[in-house]
């Protein structure tokens, strides 16, 4: 017999399914958690989780700093763009795109019209915290990340705001903006 839990993440993930079998694409600026929030929300729904970074460097066979380096960012965005579509494979699916990903025409296109789109969201004080953190960040070498997140932000929030749901991802447990990711994905 199923415990209550259980019966609940298999009746969320059975509803999730029936709604054309999408996939969750998160999208947002660095430092907003996709990656850590879409794995939990993965687990949590028994499906896959994919991060577009890491298929980009299993493809290329080299990090993502280096490709923007010797091939540059048109490239970078071509092969990410090219990786997203393969990953819509209609299986339902986790996938945390990149941040700049969703900013391309072409490849926002894709993600709105074969997914569920949800912009991850948090305060620029929040962000500049996250991504202090590490200096993996090619847009971010050598540069503060306070003036940078904010560049970007003037930039891209309005383009991220197209998604179809917006979850704002404060410093609250992870599973509470896990439930409201799949509060807003279930309506």
């Amino acid at each position: 017999m199923k415990s209550i839990n259980q019966k609940y993440i298999a009746d969320t993930k059975q509803q999730l399914q029936t709604k054309n079998g999408k996939a969750i694409v998160l999208v947002g600026m660095m430092g907003v958690g996709k990656t850590t929030i879409g794995k939990r929300l993965a687990a949590r729904l028994n499906v896959p989780f994919v991060d577009v970074d890491d298929e980009i460097t299993i493809s290329a066979n080299m990090d993502i700093a280096d490709i923007f380096e010797k091939h540059g960012e048109e490239h970078f965005r071509d092969g990410e763009r090219k990786v997203i579509e393969r990953l819509l494979d209609g299986k339902m699916k986790v996938i945390a795109t990149g941040g700049g990903a969703f900013i391309q025409d072409k490849t926002r296109t894709i993600i709105i019209e074969n997914t569920r789109t949800v912009w991850l969201h948090a305060s620029l004080n929040i962000i500049v915290k996250r991504v202090s953190r590490r200096n993996t960040r090619p847009l971010l070498h050598g540069r503060d990340p306070k003036e940078v997140i904010t560049e970007l932000s003037k930039v891209r929030n309005p383009i991220y705001a197209m998604a179809q749901y917006h979850i704002n991802t404060d410093d609250s447990p992870h599973e509470k903006t896990i439930e409201k990711i799949i509060r807003a994905i279930s309506k």
